[in-house]
């Protein structure tokens, strides 16, 4: 059960310094005015920062509870998730890691926050003049973890047997 600890906390500390080295790139190399189109028609890396949550929401909230409220509820998320990775065999595998990947991507967002007040966010997708919200290595994370959760309860379970 130890390693299967360690390979958790090792895999969401690696997410987490993914995601604080790209945005740092990103901050030194990106103006916010400039767009770097990488795949033209399709994605752009752009330097835009999200002082609210996923999606923009309370990001034009001028209010002084908005940045100690969103540290604190991403805090508690953050242990959430790592009380339920200490006993990773409890868990199916796609959970682990569907948990491990919200682990690190929550994490990296908590921090940014926390010490910032805001999020930086660099990956622009967009087709034709239909843009998706720009996001982050962490909230590809946290995307990809909620998907693996989600199939995780979708994916049948095999029954012991004579257990009705």
């Amino acid at each position: 059960m130890r390693d299967l600890r360690v390979k958790a906390y090792l895999t969401a500390a690696a997410v987490l310094g993914l995601d604080r080295l790209s945005k740092w790139i990103v901050e030194r190399t990106v103006s916010p005015l400039d767009t770097v189109p990488v795949i033209p028609g399709l994605f752009n890396i752009v330097r835009s920062e999200n002082r609210g949550m996923a999606f923009g929401i309370l990001n034009d909230s001028t209010s002084a509870w908005r940045t100690g409220l969103l540290v604190l509820l991403s805090a508690a998320a953050v242990v959430f998730v790592s009380v339920m990775l200490w006993k990773p065999r409890q868990l199916e595998r796609a959970s682990f890691w569907g948990l491990t990947l919200i682990l690190g991507g929550a994490a990296g967002n908590v921090i940014d926050r926390a010490l910032w007040g805001r999020v930086t966010d660099f990956l622009d997708f967009y087709l034709g003049e239909y843009h998706w919200h720009t996001f982050n290595v962490a909230d590809s994370a946290i995307v990809i973890g909620s998907g693996l959760l989600m199939l995780d309860l979708l994916w049948p379970k095999k029954q012991a047997a004579n257990v009705p």
